[in-house]
């Protein structure tokens, strides 16, 4: 089917709305709780869950403006460069990855794949790279590949929040919480704005000190909208000791998950935020008949290590 009816596309194929599954567990429903996935992971394979969702109005704008490249930053194992590359193949972009430190040969997975969607790579080093959206590291790209549209790394600006607050409008039948993975902020300021009365969003930082997100999450609300909208808060508990680290509770209840429901989470964001909603249950936190839903915005692991983009 067509992304969005409005970018020319070659053959991608997008499951939109994706699906919504009930979990079926027993720890659930000892507590009276019953627990819906939102499987954005299922929207596409190179371009899934909150990745297409924050790129879907930055493409029609690109293609709007008359842009015909796209420029984006990440890490060296980024699954933000990888979307990115995917979606300048299928809606017919340009695509420049500027990554942060040297160049390694032979280039890894995520970034072997990048090139063969045709994505150009370069590089900043570390220092340059901190100072990535400033005005003269800007001018030098422009100077080096000409007119670029640029997105952000992750990809969180103003026009990713529309498409992720479209998450909750898709879901039809009734809930009380939404729960998602947070790493920079945008896909929780994006679901928080759709959400209507009596709805709360809860997100589950993948940061050991991510206090900082909830100013995050409110600078993208404010640029966005103009003002904070919906109701909801940041679990900074379970991170299992920061960014890309994980513990051995962590690892056993991936493997105990798929197990008993088949699905493998990632475990940089996606487990972190199924453990916690677990945890939260067991502890009493929902009440009895209370109705969860947990964005599940990404795919297990590439087979490399990933950047935070969330």
């Amino acid at each position: 089917m067509a992304a969005t009816g409005r970018i020319a596309q070659r053959d991608a194929a997008f499951r939109l709305p994706s699906p919504v599954e009930e979990l079926m567990d027993s720890r659930l429903a000892d507590r009276s709780v019953r627990l819906l996935l939102k499987r954005d992971d299922l929207i596409n394979p190179e371009i899934p869950g909150n990745k297409w969702r924050k790129l879907k109005y930055n493409l029609e704008a690109a293609r709007r403006d008359g842009y015909e490249t796209l420029l984006t930053f990440g890490g060296a194992y980024s699954n933000h460069i990888r979307a990115v590359s995917a979606a300048g193949h299928y809606f017919g972009f340009r695509t420049i990855g500027v990554i942060r430190g040297e160049p390694h040969e032979p280039l890894n997975p995520v970034l072997a794949y990048a090139v063969e969607q045709g994505m150009t790579l370069t590089y900043l080093d570390r220092t340059t790279y901190r100072r990535k959206h400033e005005s003269d590291v800007v001018q030098r790209l422009h100077d080096e590949f000409g007119e670029f549209y640029l997105l952000p790394e992750g990809g969180s600006n103003t026009l990713a929040l529309p498409g992720c607050a479209e998450i909750p409008e898709e879901i039809t039948e009734h809930f009380t919480a939404i729960c998602c993975p947070v790493g920079t902020g945008g896909t929780l300021a994006g679901v928080a704005a759709g959400l209507q009365a009596g709805q709360e969003a809860i997100g589950f930082s993948a940061l050991k000190g991510g206090g900082f997100l909830g100013d995050e999450v409110r600078e993208l609300q404010e640029r966005t909208y103009g003002r904070e909208r919906g109701r909801w808060r940041i679990e900074l508990d379970y991170h299992f000791g920061g960014y890309a680290k994980q513990k051995p509770g962590l690892a056993a209840f991936i493997d105990d998950f798929a197990d008993k429901h088949g699905l493998q989470l990632d475990r940089i964001y996606g487990a972190k935020m199924m453990y916690g909603i677990f945890d939260l249950v067991e502890r009493g936190r929902f009440a009895e008949g209370s109705v969860i839903v947990a964005v599940i915005t990404g795919v297990a692991d590439y087979g490399a290590r990933p950047s935070r983009c969330s």
